[in-house]
């Protein structure tokens, strides 16, 4: 009689959903401690599916896994967060699938991604229960999740006249640093407020991420030049971020 597969216990956010045959579905599966994982939910589109709720994009549970040639597969799940915040709001879940389509972009298997797993996490919190505003928590989650992953911007004097305070300060996002915008003519502009912002999202303790405020105009300055540095390094396009645009006001974002 044939020994029963190991079974493991972690926690994981479901990033990515697929239906397969019958009711089945693949899930790609950020955990602290495995990193990103594919995993096998038989059964997860039947009706009496027991793990159905936890095999929903964004879904927050801990699962037990059984592996078997190389596949894991979701044996049990208890539900611990479905962030109702965000699954009530389309621009809201527009931009937290974007932000689960980055995670996927820069996590891999068997490497563990706690760190962008606590990230993401605390966006989807800050989104769904303490009701932060989208256009904020947005450049705030990029950058620091190019932080995160070695390409954070060097923001302090700029390098090139060695100014200690950059002068109409600018992201140049080719050379990844903050200079005076008259040193960098195809910088991306920030002004003084935006550049506050953005060395206050590389610096502060991870719990505070969406504590600070801007006015719109310096908002929509961040958010351009945090866009454009995780389009440029990343190299890649995001679906749902094409549609998070598509449901905002032209003004919006220039």
């Amino acid at each position: 009689m044939a020994a029963a597969s190991p079974r493991r216990v972690t926690t994981g956010l479901v990033l990515r959903t697929a239906d397969t045959k019958e009711a089945d579905k693949i899930l790609t599966v950020l955990t602290p401690d495995m990193g990103k994982i594919a995993v096998s939910a038989k059964g997860a589109r039947s009706r009496r599916s027991r793990v159905s709720a936890a095999c929903q994009l964004l879904a927050w549970s801990e699962m037990t896994l059984s592996e078997s040639r190389g596949w894991q597969y979701l044996v049990e799940a208890n539900t611990i967060a479905l962030f109702d915040g965000v699954r009530q709001d389309l621009e809201r879940l527009a931009l937290a699938s974007y932000f689960a389509e980055l995670a996927d972009a820069v996590t891999y298997e068997d490497l563990p991604a706690a760190e962008v797993l606590s990230l993401l996490l605390n966006a989807l919190f800050a989104l769904s229960e303490q009701g932060r505003p989208p256009a904020l928590v947005k450049p705030a989650f990029e950058l620091r999740l190019m932080a995160l992953t070695g390409y954070a911007p060097q923001a302090e004097g700029c390098p090139r006249c060695g100014a200690a305070v950059p002068v109409e300060p600018a992201l140049d996002i080719a050379n990844g640093q903050v200079c005076c915008g008259g040193c960098a003519p195809d910088a991306v502009p920030l002004g003084e407020d935006a550049l506050a912002a953005l060395r206050y999202v590389l610096t502060c303790p991870a719990k505070r991420l969406y504590a600070f405020s801007l006015p719109p105009e310096a908002l929509a300055r961040l958010d351009r030049a945090a866009e454009d540095y995780v389009r440029f390094y990343l190299e890649r396009e995001m679906g749902a971020l094409d549609f998070y645009r598509s449901l905002q006001r032209p003004f919006e974002h220039t």
